[in-house]
């Protein structure tokens, strides 16, 4: 069994369909055809990951009383936009999600025993960071705020760790400066740099972090799947194109609003779209400003270092 917490990078259908836009055309028209939730075209990181361990993907938490027959498989209880604190997004953070678990344990959805041979996939902070800046956090105040997001990170997966879970993989902060919310400021020609070393900063600590509560715990259950270096990997193979096309500039999006005043997915008051699509979502890493696509992720999932990092589940 797989038990999912974070954000949209690893949500599958939990947010509520008034917020969302993961529930809005053009979302999910590779796969399933239709928006189901997911904030890309097709599957996201929980798809591939559930691949590799050979489980069918875990279903969201909201759907828990609808697909009751697949709750074996594990729960995804990510919520786009959340965060280790609260963001922006009315939506459960970290701590909540792990209460939802603590309760499926308590109702007795799950056991403890059972819990003991599942694993736990937890990818987290880039809307911590983003509601820092929107809420008018300070550059000099910044790396403090990173260390106590971390702080809490730990915290949290401890936490995990205590109901039972013996294998607990965190992602690393992807490269924040290169998705095309950033790049946008540079024609998607280049990443911006100042952001990239805050990232650095969160993925130093969270590596101490994990080292820290495998000594403390005295295990090997905690682990990092470098998220950070296989989105370079992927950023820098021009020539490897048997993993996957090279994507055309990877830092441009397939779907955009038509002004800065709209977003993938927006509609105007009368229903009209008010955005555009690439003609080839597969030849684009990132679907929105924000998310990859099924094939950026499927990239990311195929390179060298994200495999190595999966070991670890085993």
């Amino acid at each position: 069994m797989m038990f999912v917490f974070g954000d949209s990078y690893v949500d599958t259908g939990n947010n509520r369909k008034a917020f969302a836009s993961s529930w809005k055309l053009p979302y999910g028209i590779t796969f399933p055809g239709k928006p189901a939730g997911r904030f890309s075209d097709g599957r996201v990181l929980t798809d591939y990951i559930a691949g590799y361990l050979r489980i069918k993907t875990p279903i969201p938490y909201r759907w828990r009383k609808e697909l009751s027959g697949r709750v074996k498989y594990g729960m995804n209880l990510a919520y786009g936009g959340t965060g280790v604190f609260e963001t922006s997004v009315p939506e459960p953070n970290m701590t909540t999600q792990i209460d939802f678990l603590q309760q499926l344990l308590n109702d007795s959805v799950y056991s403890k025993r059972a819990l003991k041979t599942s694993v736990a996939l937890v990818s987290l902070a880039g809307n911590d960071y983003s509601n820092y800046l929107a809420t008018n956090g300070s550059a000099a105040g910044f790396p403090a705020f990173i260390g106590s997001v971390v702080n809490q990170l730990k915290v949290n997966l401890k936490r995990i760790h205590e109901s039972g879970v013996r294998k607990i993989a965190v992602t690393a902060l992807q490269p924040l400066g290169c998705l095309p919310r950033s790049t946008a400021l540079f024609t998607f020609e280049q990443c911006n740099g100042t952001e990239n070393a805050l990232v650095d900063l969160h993925n130093q600590l969270l590596v101490q972090a994990v080292n820290d509560l495998n000594r403390e715990t005295n295990s090997s259950s905690f682990f990092v799947l470098d998220i950070y270096n296989a989105f370079w990997s992927v950023f820098n193979r021009k020539e490897a194109r048997q993993v996957s096309p090279t994507f055309e500039n990877p830092f441009e999006p397939c779907c955009v609003g038509v002004s800065a005043a709209f977003s993938c997915g927006s509609v105007d008051e009368n229903g009209l779209k008010k955005y555009t699509v690439c003609s080839n979502p597969k030849s684009k890493f990132f679907w929105d400003t924000v998310h990859p696509t099924q094939e950026g992720w499927r990239a990311v999932y195929s390179t060298p270092v994200l495999q190595n990092s999966l070991k670890l589940f085993w």
